[in-house]
């Protein structure tokens, strides 16, 4: 967030991400950083809000303990007139909301006073009418109008492609661990040459999909594209699974209690149980997404929701792999 031309600058020396890496809403610390800055950030997109906010310390008694331990190494009196210095460091923070319930963001924003320049606990401004926060996707048209009205915000609308491929690029360079590859459940961590980056192929996963072709610092091109994304899996799996709730989360959490050989048709199904070992292809893979439903005598009510889910999540991103 910004209320002139100049603005302080992030500080990604020795910027990593924080905790568990498999957690909903992962931080990446920032050792380095002044505490005085305050960053605000919106992805507004056709299914999911994505919200980016920069904060100082984890509590104010933390903070003002630290100050202490700093003033006192540094020979200043408790209440003395000499100058205290800015403790570094703080955490980008990571939250979704869905855009269907567009409110919920501003009341989360309003409630840290994150339209204030920083969370509530450290700041006592007020909202300035020339307030402005960075926002992009087709959100932050449709609803600049709504900010303006309940925060006083104005929507600084940046262009979702160059958002895209510069923020891939920060992550790439900055953030230690951010790239590996994961197979059959297992995590491994790639080692970046930031000299030897480019090109890379950047797979945006939405409501729908995009590929892009990254050549360097702002130097990219859309090469395809697929309708079957993000919204495909939420929409067909809301009407699929019954499924009371709308939350994308819950859709996801269905699939990892189920188990897609009650729904996919598998090679093993084909070769009695057995690898097609001529082609690689291990009696687990999938031969065909929901094929065995064709062969049996049941009805949508007869088959597990967590079984849908799991068999309809597989069948978009096995396509969406398969296409770029």
């Amino acid at each position: 967030m910004h209320r002139s031309s100049s603005r302080p600058q992030l500080d990604l020396s020795k910027a990593e991400i924080q905790g568990n890496f498999e957690e909903k809403y992962p931080t990446i610390l920032l050792p380095n950083q002044s505490h005085d800055i305050s960053h605000l950030a919106l992805d507004i997109g056709g299914s999911l809000i994505k919200l980016v906010y920069f904060s100082r310390h984890r509590d104010q008694s933390t903070y003002d303990k630290r100050m202490i331990n700093v003033n006192n190494r540094l020979g200043f009196p408790p209440n003395g007139n000499r100058r205290s210095y800015p403790i570094l460091g703080g955490r980008l923070h990571f939250v979704k909301f869905e855009t269907s319930k567009i409110n919920e963001c501003l009341d989360f924003i309003n409630s840290k006073q994150l339209h204030c320049g920083g969370e509530s606990r450290y700041s006592d401004a007020t909202t300035d009418s020339n307030a402005i926060i960075k926002a992009t996707g087709g959100g932050a048209h449709k609803f600049a109008d709504l900010f303006k009205e309940r925060l006083g915000l104005s929507l600084d609308k940046e262009d979702e492609m160059n958002c895209l491929v510069a923020g891939a690029n920060f992550l790439l360079k900055a953030i230690r661990r951010e790239a590996f590859t994961h197979m059959e459940g297992q995590k491994e961590f790639v080692q970046i040459d930031t000299n030897d980056l480019f090109p890379y192929l950047l797979v945006n996963i939405g409501s729908g999909v995009s590929m892009i072709k990254v050549d360097g610092d702002g130097k990219y091109e859309r090469v395809n594209g697929t309708n079957v994304g993000g919204g495909t899996y939420w929409g067909l799996g809301r009407l699929l699974t019954k499924c009371e709730s709308s939350n994308f989360d819950e859709l996801l959490e269905l699939s990892q209690k189920g188990d897609n050989s009650n729904t996919d048709m598998l090679v093993g199904d084909i070769y009695g149980g057995m690898d097609y070992s001529k082609t690689g292809l291990s009696a687990s893979t999938i031969a065909s997404s929901f094929g065995k439903v064709t062969s049996e005598k049941k009805g949508l009510d007869d088959y597990r929701p967590e079984d849908i889910s799991l068999s309809l999540l597989r069948m978009i991103s096995y396509n969406i792999a398969q296409v770029s």
